[in-house]
């Protein structure tokens, strides 16, 4: 069921996952190399009251990545790992096709791939019951994707000041086919905001997935994961605010765009949801 592991995969990686970069296991930096030397000394915004249980987070990243997602999938593959920023402020722009989503995120940007947390942007209405409880207890936090409230952005501002790392779905909803969707324009607006000032440098990490047997995704699918270079806010700064926004969200339209046509088997409508069936 596992893959061939090719002898430069990073050594964090669980063998049913396949990593294509450019970087050799010795090259990898420290963070990405040694996941048990895990540090959550970040600077924190006094405005930031996210909590993160120091037991049920741990339990279930690792519960993800070395149970459920190997036991689950055929195979993950993994390209452009080397995007991902080491430290600072960063938003995971991912598409959004599955729940499984929220499984691949943490896969290569969670606290065992970096060393570092993630804060899910999540809508209201997946923040109700233990599921909402689960999401706050991994430092979760809610969101009206409708009519974003100013609270909510507050705290994503003070995530992203506090150099924290962060997943926002730009997409609002799950697609089940494999074209880009129009974006909200809620991230670019948080991301600009927070960089105001010039001592924050927010980098915004666009992330393509497509998986082989959508929508139900049975057990035995396998998923390819693609990661662009960061779009990040220090190149906007110049332009007036609403420009800017609009600019930055062209851009991550366009590498989200760009990437996911990568990922897609030649001659696949990308409008075409995937086959269910081997």
């Amino acid at each position: 069921m596992n893959p061939t592991v090719p002898s430069t995969i990073h050594p964090t990686v669980h063998p049913s996952v396949t990593v294509h970069s450019p970087l050799s296991p010795t090259s990898q930096p420290s963070a990405m190399t040694q996941p048990s030397a895990m540090t959550h000394s970040e600077p924190t915004d006094p405005k930031v009251s996210l909590k993160i249980s120091p037991w049920i987070a741990p339990l279930v990243y690792w519960l993800g990545r070395y149970l459920v997602l190997p036991l689950y999938f055929k195979k993950i593959e993994v390209e452009g790992l080397e995007n991902v920023p080491q430290d600072g402020a960063i938003i995971f722009a991912p598409m959004h096709r599955s729940r499984w989503d929220s499984f691949m995120v943490p896969l290569i940007g969670g606290r065992l791939a970096t060393g570092r947390d993630l804060h899910f942007m999540v809508s209201s209405d997946e923040m109700k019951g233990i599921q909402g409880w689960m999401i706050r207890q991994m430092g979760g936090f809610e969101v009206d994707t409708i009519r974003p409230t100013l609270a909510s952005i507050r705290t994503g501002v003070g995530l992203l000041r506090s150099k924290r790392i962060m997943v926002v779905f730009p997409e609002g909803n799950i697609f089940k086919d494999d074209q880009v969707h129009p974006l909200k324009g809620g991230l670019a607006r948080m991301a600009l905001q927070a960089s105001k000032g010039g001592e924050t440098n927010v980098k915004i990490v666009p992330v393509g997935l497509y998986y082989d047997r959508q929508p139900e995704i049975p057990w035995g699918s396998s998923v390819k994961i693609q990661i662009a270079k960061p779009i990040e806010t220090q190149d906007y700064q110049a332009l007036a605010t609403k420009t800017g926004a609009n600019q930055l969200m062209d851009d991550l339209t366009r590498s989200l765009t760009t990437i996911q046509t990568h990922l897609l088997p030649e001659g696949r409508d990308p409008e075409t949801p995937s086959p269910s069936a081997p």
